[in-house]
């Protein structure tokens, strides 16, 4: 805003703000880059196969798998199957960050909880994720709970150790002026901790969706009808390589597709940071 003397005295004049077509530019060319690498593999895989480089039949060109894409679009098969593995995902992320978030958080703040609890749960961690499957089979069966449930299994632990180590790390001084201007507990954990800790709870968050979608193969190994993971046994079964790879595509596109959102909600979220990626 600047200021003007005229003969009949001040005034005000609201100067125009500059339209952000740099920002706009920089995030088309940061999609156009992420597409550089998977277009020349693809271009090069095809290639390959066709000029018999590689054999068809153990590894299909891209245009066989999406032709297989294609036509199981038509058979309306295809939703179905995307539906129910993106359904169990995030139930399973949803039930698991519950608990991570809820359990993360006192774990984080009260030290004697992390002596009487942390020890346990890292023992937990190290169990392999397919060692779960037949205790959870025998305990609920092969329907969707057992499904959600080992699914939610895999999600807990990076969200968990990301909310501890945010809560953790928060500097003991900024807690320390809290208190000089008598902050109440609930005001330290809402205006200190919390924002200090996001940054970590954000990162979890990602780890464990992508998490989510790697044990969602496991899950839908156990006995499903319907799924990605249940097209990976049939392609297996009847020797269609091009199924195996078309679900694992689907996988891949799938688990981008919602670490872009949480991405997206990362940098809405943490825009007050001035940090290295603002800058360039």
């Amino acid at each position: 805003m600047t200021v003007k003397i005229d003969g009949k005295g001040l005034f005000e004049t609201k100067e125009q703000k500059p339209v952000k077509v740099g920002f706009e530019l920089k995030k088309v060319r940061g999609i156009a880059l992420g597409f550089i690498i998977p277009f020349i593999l693809l271009v090069v895989w095809e290639v390959a196969v066709r000029f018999n480089w590689l054999d068809a039949y153990v590894f299909p060109a891209p245009t066989t798998i999406l032709q297989k894409i294609i036509e199981l679009a038509a058979e309306g098969t295809l939703w179905g199957h995307v539906g129910i593995t993106f359904f169990r995902v995030f139930i399973g992320f949803l039930a698991g960050t519950v608990v991570a978030v809820v359990l993360g958080s006192i774990v984080g703040y009260f030290k004697w909880f992390e002596q009487l609890m942390d020890p346990l749960i890292q023992a937990f961690r190290s169990i392999p994720s397919l060692a779960w499957v037949p205790l959870f089979i025998l305990w609920m069966g092969i329907g969707e709970s057992s499904k959600v449930m080992l699914i939610a299994v895999g999600v807990f632990f990076p969200i968990y150790l990301n909310i501890v180590s945010g809560i953790q790390g928060v500097d003991r001084k900024l807690i320390e002026v809290g208190k000089i201007y008598h902050f109440t507990t609930f005001q330290i954990v809402r205006r200190i901790i919390f924002p200090a800790a996001l940054p970590s709870f954000l990162v979890g968050l990602r780890s464990g969706v992508g998490l989510g979608w790697m044990f969602v193969v496991a899950a839908e190994l156990m006995g499903a009808s319907q799924g990605l993971g249940y097209l990976l046994v049939v392609g297996q079964n009847t020797y269609s390589p091009e199924l195996i790879i078309a679900s694992i595509i689907l996988f891949a596109l799938l688990g981008k597709a919602t670490d872009s959102l949480l991405k997206a909600l990362e940098a809405r979220a943490l825009k007050w940071q001035d940090n290295l990626q603002n800058q360039q």
